[in-house]
């Protein structure tokens, strides 16, 4: 398996991870959002070089009332939207299932973020999980559920503490 930046080279066709729509997304958005500077979107290939799981990353911000209380009272009142990095879609292929090949992927989105945050304010990490077992998911890795928005965060201070 490898970790690359998709491109034309990679066979996506076969793709199926049981959502249509980030399946569609694959096939047929992907491209026009990294050829419009929208995300950049990372795969893991086999040695055939056929997606086996991707994920998408974009810069976006967060409404800082829609963070828990502890959070957003440290920052001053003048800052209403604060920085983030959305994680947009993070998908493995029905025939991957089960390898831990999500987890690898979060892991490589996580600390791709935590190295551009020492050149750049980013102050959490952003997903907006589809489902119930998608929110298990990225709650085993310490995001935490944003009642009002329905997105889930992690913070870069959680992301460092990962990394040591």
């Amino acid at each position: 398996m490898k970790i690359q930046t998709f491109d034309s080279d990679c066979n996506k066709d076969k793709f199926t991870c049981g959502e249509d729509l980030l399946d569609r997304y694959l096939k047929l958005q992907a491209s026009q959002d990294i050829k419009k500077k929208l995300a950049t979107c990372t795969v893991m290939v086999d040695e055939k070089n056929n997606v086996i799981g991707y994920y998408t990353l974009s810069s976006n911000s967060v409404d800082k009332d829609s963070m828990p209380e502890e959070l957003s009272k440290k920052f001053p009142p003048s800052y209403s939207a604060l920085p983030c990095v959305l994680l947009g879609r993070l998908a493995i292929d029905n025939s991957a299932k089960g390898k831990g090949y999500g987890e690898i992927l979060l892991f490589d989105a996580l600390f791709k973020c935590l190295t551009l945050s020492k050149d750049l304010g980013i102050l959490c990490i952003i997903v907006d999980p589809l489902n119930d077992q998608a929110i298990e998911f990225y709650k085993k890795y310490g995001f935490i559920y944003l009642p009002t928005s329905g997105k889930m965060m992690i913070s870069i201070k959680t992301i460092e503490r990962l990394a040591k």
